[in-house]
């Protein structure tokens, strides 16, 4: 009975890590390509940028809701 609640709890350390490094990842990312670029371009990048990491943030947390939310048969 353990091992059938241990799949069915969300697995919210492994999900922090993953949306940590994503968030850093793209971060890291938009801001060398954004201060590369400068000017109007570069804030276009910021901005995306920004609204990526938001979209990694609410795509996470609906990973999660899922998870715990799913019926005990279904843990896709």
């Amino acid at each position: 009975m353990t091992s059938a609640q241990s799949n069915s709890e969300p697995r919210l350390l492994s999900r922090i890590v993953v949306t940590w490094v994503e968030l850093t990842v793209v971060g890291f990312g938009g801001g060398a390509i954004g201060t590369s670029i400068g000017g109007p371009a570069g804030l276009i990048i910021y901005f995306i940028t920004t609204l990526v990491s938001v979209g990694i943030l609410f795509y996470n947390m609906n990973e999660l809701i899922k998870q715990w939310v799913a019926p005990d048969g279904d843990t896709t």
